[in-house]
């Protein structure tokens, strides 16, 4: 028995005077704690596993392609094969350029964006006419994460160094490491 899934963290988070329960980065907009199936807003940090069960090889990797919101990874615990750390330890907040930063109304920055969720062009969301891992290609903005965190993903197509795989192991999930 496999499972296939996304986790992250989210940041910022209250309940106002009405009850509804939001979250400043990583909100999933059901207004109530759980997500009920419900993926983060981007920017945020994912933790992707497509897990086999049964021996099968699992495969797991680190994303920053919807942006970054804080510093996580998994450590694999046991198995067999190339099983490897996958994560962003640092915080790419400190360093995120100018248009890309996400700020909370003090003006703090809670988050890096992509150049897909801050500009919304086929090149940076790789789409259209660079759809293709042989036409979409790093940019500068997705190099400011993989600068920071070589083993996670920075664009669309960056599966060569970001994906991991991993036989019969536990995964120990960590936020700010």
């Amino acid at each position: 028995m496999g499972w296939v899934g996304r986790m992250w963290a989210r940041t910022g988070c209250a309940t106002d005077a009405s009850g509804r329960f939001s979250c400043e980065t990583g909100d999933c907009g059901t207004g109530v704690v759980s997500c009920n199936g419900a993926g983060g807003a981007p920017p945020v940090t994912l933790l992707e596993f497509t897990l086999q069960g049964d021996g099968g090889k699992d495969f797991y990797d680190t994303s920053l392609v919807d942006g970054f919101n804080l510093p996580a990874s998994i450590s694999v615990q046991g198995g067999s094969g190339d099983c490897k750390t996958s994560g962003c330890p640092v915080d790419i907040n400190a360093r995120c350029p100018a248009q890309l930063q996400l700020k909370n109304g003090g003006g703090a920055v809670v988050g890096c964006k992509s150049a897909c969720e801050a500009f919304n062009t086929d090149e940076y969301c790789c789409r259209g006419s660079f759809g293709t891992p042989s036409t979409c290609k790093p940019s500068s903005f997705s190099m400011v994460f993989k600068n920071a965190c070589p083993d996670a993903y920075s664009y669309a197509y960056d599966d060569a160094s970001s994906t991991f795989t991993c036989t019969g192991a536990d995964y120990l999930i960590t936020f700010c490491p």
